[in-house]
């Protein structure tokens, strides 16, 4: 079983995204990271993560991935891939909050499976 528990946007300001959806929408800020790529914010209502990205090198904005809670990341990795979907790469430390493995579907959306799940998740 998945949950959808995880969105993620690439936004080309960090402070007033976060400001935005934390005044219109009343989401709770519950993490921040630094990474090789860029920075994010993690905004939740309780049950989704929303994940405001500042990403290095891009001018996209919008939509970026998307991410869902699984109870077991090898056996729905190989069910993704039996699909026709690819695996890209891991991020995190297995077992911790944030940790994901992102795969792409046979279209080349860009999705995350997790057991730990995101900043803010409930059903964890």
């Amino acid at each position: 079983m998945a949950k959808l528990r995880h969105i993620a946007l690439s936004v080309p300001d960090l402070e007033a995204a976060t400001k935005f959806y934390q005044e219109v929408f009343g989401l709770e800020k519950v993490g921040e990271e630094t990474l090789d790529a860029g920075t994010g914010v993690y905004l939740t209502d309780g049950v989704v993560n929303l994940a405001l990205l500042k990403l290095k090198g891009t001018d996209f904005v919008g939509t970026h991935h998307f991410g869902f809670i699984v109870d077991d990341t090898e056996a729905m990795g190989e069910r993704i891939k039996k699909a026709g979907g690819e695996f890209l790469f891991g991020l995190g430390e297995p077992g911790r909050s944030n940790a994901e493995l992102k795969y792409k579907d046979p279209q080349g959306v860009v999705f995350d499976i997790s057991k730990s799940g995101w900043d803010g998740n409930s059903d964890i």
